[in-house]
């Protein structure tokens, strides 16, 4: 029987869809190794028992690929969606590193891995955002993977549904006149519209040559979850879980409405965009999902047009 997420927070777990991203990212492993996307080794560790031994037997060979095949029919373009956005964070993360970024804050962070598996990572001020349950979950994971937590990484307990992030990342030591790199990955879904609107009105606050790379979900897939017979599934998971997608963009709306906070869209683009760039672009996993989608957006500032260039050869 599925938890409700509440049900996992009173038991002091972590939620579901933190989980099952862990669960994505660790099936990478079942691939030969100049196949993965990257490499993860702490995301198996993050999942339930049962997960942990779908993972195992994915890595077994022949029989080994009905598992994610199984995946992919039960929710096509789910698993290869987190993936490949996976690799284009990273990609677009190790580039900003490279560029001398020195804070990464990482916004809802669930089980993301990246403070501890880029080795960039260790030189740089990381805080990772989330609700209090979640961060107690992955501290007690990472104790026993790491013995000791690095000295570089702050954990930020914050619901962004209730709390400003502005008062708690400051309170944990955020330079705001120190550009950063933020990373809001598969949680906008999950928000209240004001939640996003105040993040993103924070973000625009700090230094110039910040840069926010977020997920979201079409606004239109939302509102047809439940009646589209190929998303129903999702729904009923979603409902079953009690994780419901409460927030949905518009494409076509998207340049005005940052805009209007005080950020500029370097690039917005589908997954099935992001898909074809990190796997083979002829493949089956290439269909379905389309509605999740990533978008580069930068802190205005005067002369940012060599690095929205920049970053903008990723998404072609």
């Amino acid at each position: 029987m599925i938890q409700s997420t509440n049900e996992r927070r009173q038991s002091g777990q972590a939620s579901w869809t933190a989980e099952f991203a862990a669960w994505f990212r660790a099936l990478e492993k079942s691939y030969p190794k100049e196949r993965r996307l990257f490499e993860d080794p702490f995301a198996v560790r993050f999942i339930c028992t049962p997960l942990q031994a779908a993972t195992q037997f994915a890595r077994l060979p022949f029989i080994g690929r009905i598992v994610p095949m199984l995946l992919d029919r039960f929710g096509p373009g789910a698993r290869t969606s987190g993936v490949a956005r996976t690799r284009l964070i990273d990609d677009h993360l190790t580039h900003a590193l490279e560029q001398g970024i020195s804070q990464v804050v990482i916004l809802g962070s669930g089980f993301d891995s990246r403070a501890y598996r880029i080795p960039r990572m260790r030189n740089v001020r990381v805080f990772e955002v989330d609700q209090p349950h979640t961060l107690s979950a992955k501290r007690k994971k990472l104790a026993g993977l790491l013995g000791e937590l690095p000295t570089s990484v702050t954990f930020v307990e914050t619901d962004l549904n209730v709390q400003q992030l502005e008062r708690t990342l400051s309170a944990a030591g955020f330079d705001p006149s120190q550009p950063a790199f933020f990373i809001w990955e598969g949680v906008t879904q999950y928000l209240t519209e004001q939640a996003v609107d105040s993040t993103l009105r924070f973000i625009s606050t700090t230094a110039p040559g910040s840069f926010l790379l977020f997920t979201y979900v079409h606004q239109h897939a939302i509102k047809q979850l439940a009646a589209d017979k190929k998303t129903r599934r999702i729904h009923r998971l979603l409902e079953r879980i009690r994780e419901p997608w409460t927030f949905g963009m518009l494409p076509e709306q998207l340049p005005a409405y940052l805009e209007a906070r005080g950020l500029v869209l370097v690039e917005d683009v589908n997954a099935v965009t992001y898909r074809r760039r990190y796997l083979n672009p002829e493949g089956p996993h290439l269909a379905g999902y389309p509605f999740y989608r990533a978008a580069l957006v930068q802190v205005k500032q005067r002369e940012a047009e060599p690095q929205i260039r920049f970053f903008r050869t990723y998404f072609s």
